[in-house]
């Protein structure tokens, strides 16, 4: 008798309409909606579905000197990085990047030493699984292989949370106000996806099109025929576009550099 008078929903799209109905009435708040969304479609959702592929993984060499090592933590901003040894594929490990800086104090360390033991997970594993494995193993980030056993890509718990409540945003992505231009270690500049086109002009004396958009990642996404991918890089102006990290479907960060005259 209660299922006939107060029917409930039968099926995952009418618990979907049901959470939008109590949206629109205000019994919950639309983040709320959004992250119970986010649960759901969280179940249905793989490794392989989230990972970044291998080809756009930052990796480090066990055999690359020490300063080569540093600069590629700087320019890229991750707090881990998988390891490898020879081939890309043979990944041997986990470095964090604090870790790095113990040997700039203790030079006769050796960077073996400092790997942590890297976390393999088939591209078929669920998300759910996966979020249970990293909090009961205090895990952060793991490599996704095919099942042919070679490297697909990785996985940090930051990419499996933003399926459940969406972008985080960290002292990488955060502005605070301030200009999204910003000098890197080696001269070339990084900058943000939402930085105006004019700014942009402004920093770097050239004469980029405001007529259709207002920032420079939606400029280049434009010139690219769509959003590029972490990685991949666009030249347009005489300036090298290198994309630095991508979150939610747009382009968080470029690493910019002037092309030299002589490819120009």
């Amino acid at each position: 008798m209660l299922e006939f008078l107060h029917p409930g929903p039968d099926s995952k799209s009418e618990l979907l309409e049901a959470l939008a109905d109590a949206e629109q009435r205000e019994l919950i708040e639309p983040e709320s909606r959004q992250m119970l969304e986010g649960v759901l479609r969280m179940a249905e959702l793989s490794a392989g579905d989230v990972m970044v592929a291998a080809p756009r993984m930052d990796l480090l060499d066990i055999d690359a000197p020490y300063d080569e090592l540093l600069a590629s933590v700087i320019d890229t901003g991750h707090s881990r990085f998988p390891v490898f040894e020879g081939q890309r594929d043979n990944i041997i490990g986990i470095l964090l990047a604090k870790d790095l800086l113990k040997i700039q104090r203790a030079p006769e360390l050796n960077l073996r030493a400092l790997l942590r033991p890297t976390v393999f997970v088939p591209e078929s594993k669920g998300l759910n699984d996966l979020l249970r494995d990293f909090r009961s193993n205090r895990n952060h980030l793991a490599i996704v292989i095919d099942e042919f056993g070679n490297t697909a890509g990785l996985i940090t718990i930051e990419d499996v949370l933003e399926e459940i409540v969406g972008e985080i945003e960290d002292e990488f992505d955060d502005k605070d106000g301030e200009s999204g231009i910003y000098t890197l270690a080696d001269g070339s500049q990084r900058v943000a996806g939402d930085t105006p086109i004019a700014q942009v002009n402004q920093a770097f004396s050239v004469q980029l099109a405001l007529d259709e958009f207002d920032t420079i990642g939606g400029l280049v996404a434009q010139e690219h025929g769509r959003v590029p991918r972490r990685g991949e890089v666009v030249e347009l102006a005489g300036l090298r576009f290198a994309v630095m990290l991508t979150r939610g479907g747009s382009v968080r960060w470029f690493k910019v550099t002037r092309i030299p005259k002589t490819e120009a």
